[in-house]
């Protein structure tokens, strides 16, 4: 199999839609002969910034000079971002290979229970962690946490960021309800590891936790003045930034009896961990300065806006803005308009966007006097931008992806691997269940 016919493969399994439950994957794992039981994991889940995280993590562990596997979603432009090891992405003939290997163990599940396309690639990560001798995995959950394909791993530590509104149809319409699911991956002693700050969450958390004698470490504000952080400048720039960085040093703390790093490493992963499509500061030619940031849901266009005024007081920015359908738009809208000098409405490259008309007459009813425009394309507001100081891509991380597919000149290439990440199947009902 080439790693064309792969990524053709893995095309063909969208279709199998988005399904929560975890019978498939440990399934699949066993017939992979259960790599997840020869690899130590760290579990990261929660509403925003589980990316921001796990690059903290990775950076952390590999400064101490083990051998990191990361594995994360979505990827913004190539399917290898979503697997690396020591921030290498797995390599095309490696994706090849795997994809190859999986298709006897695919052809024994029934066609009505066939493995999604996220099951499948959480079990070729395994595989290839294992194969790769990583010391540590640092796992992102995709969505959710109790039913989510990655949670058949037993974890050093599970790592629960923070808890919004977001993925409500599947998680649950409550922030109670979405803690619940986010609060899935603890096991049983496992310690856990949280920044939660809405008490309802908070307590659902702490009664899991309880419940299943997890030692359970809440970071408040104060957190983000400890040392290191308090002598040290990061990377990824906004207040949030500084939490998630201490989110990372406390659970490394927190398995240092198994996985031992020293405060020096600790400095210093955190000082040079970067991740894209956070906050991330680009040109386009002889163009506006872009700011790239996935923010995605309200919290994070709320943290979004607030890194704004820290890093750019009193501009007033163009914002690109691409959001899918089933997000929380009106909330989005009114966090954007309040920081926007004017708005471009723009399609996400997937089939679940909003229609950039729609997101026009959201953001004009949120600010009346605002300039709002529709563009049939990002590449065509990138051009009607070009007068600005500076503009801002945001509302989706797909978006983010096309404007670094963009940056680097590769779009409308042959190997259009972006669709990866959108489900055109069958999507499963709600997760959230009596309990």
């Amino acid at each position: 199999m080439t790693y064309d016919e792969a990524i053709q493969f893995l095309y063909g399994l969208r279709w199998f839609g988005a399904k929560f439950g975890l019978e498939n994957p440990r399934r699949l794992a066993a017939l992979a002969g259960h790599p997840e039981r020869r690899l130590r994991f760290v579990h990261v889940a929660g509403t925003n910034g589980k990316g921001s995280v796990c690059a903290f993590l990775e950076r952390i562990y590999r400064e101490a000079g083990y051998r990191v596997g990361l594995y994360t979603s979505p990827h913004l432009v190539r399917f290898g971002e979503r697997i690396q090891v020591n921030r290498q992405f797995i390599s095309d003939a490696d994706v090849a290979r795997l994809v190859e290997e999986m298709q006897p163990w695919l052809r024994t599940f029934p066609a009505d229970h066939h493995p999604t396309f996220f099951e499948v690639v959480t079990v070729m990560a395994l595989r290839y962690f294992e194969e790769q001798r990583c010391d540590v995995v640092v796992w992102e959950t995709g969505m959710g946490g109790r039913l989510d394909a990655t949670n058949i791993v037993t974890p050093l530590a599970s790592v629960i960021t923070n808890i919004h509104y977001d993925h409500q149809r599947w998680l649950g319409h409550t922030l109670a309800e979405i803690a619940r699911e986010k609060a899935g991956i603890l096991k049983p002693g496992v310690p856990c590891v949280t920044a939660t700050e809405a008490p309802e969450a908070l307590d659902v958390i702490r009664a899991t936790a309880l419940s299943l004698g997890c030692p359970l470490y809440v970071l408040g504000p104060e957190a983000v003045r400890a040392a290191p952080l308090d002598r040290i400048k990061l990377l990824l720039p906004g207040a949030h930034q500084r939490m998630n960085a201490a989110l990372a040093a406390a659970t490394v703390r927190a398995v240092s009896r198994v996985l031992p790093v020293g405060e020096e490493a600790i400095e210093q992963g955190l000082a040079r961990a970067s991740w894209p499509g956070r906050f991330q500061r680009v040109r386009l030619g002889t163009g506006p300065e872009l700011i790239l940031d996935g923010a995605h849901n309200v919290g994070a266009m709320e943290v979004l806006c607030a890194t704004l005024q820290e890093e750019c007081p009193g501009v007033q920015p163009a914002f690109i803005l691409g959001v899918m359908a089933d997000k929380d738009l009106e909330g989005i809208a009114a966090r954007v308009v309040q920081r926007a000098g004017r708005v471009l409405c723009v399609p996400v490259p997937s089939e679940r966007s909003a229609d950039p008309a729609r997101l026009v007459a959201v953001c004009r009813a949120a600010a009346p006097t605002l300039p709002v425009e529709a563009c049939g394309s990002l590449r065509e507001a990138l051009d009607r931008v070009q007068g600005e100081a500076l503009a801002v891509v945001t509302g989706s991380l797909y978006l983010v992806g096309e404007a670094l597919e963009l940056l680097e000149g590769q779009a409308g290439g042959v190997r259009d691997e972006k669709g990866l990440n959108t489900w055109t199947g069958p999507v499963a009902p709600t997760a959230v269940s009596p309990r």
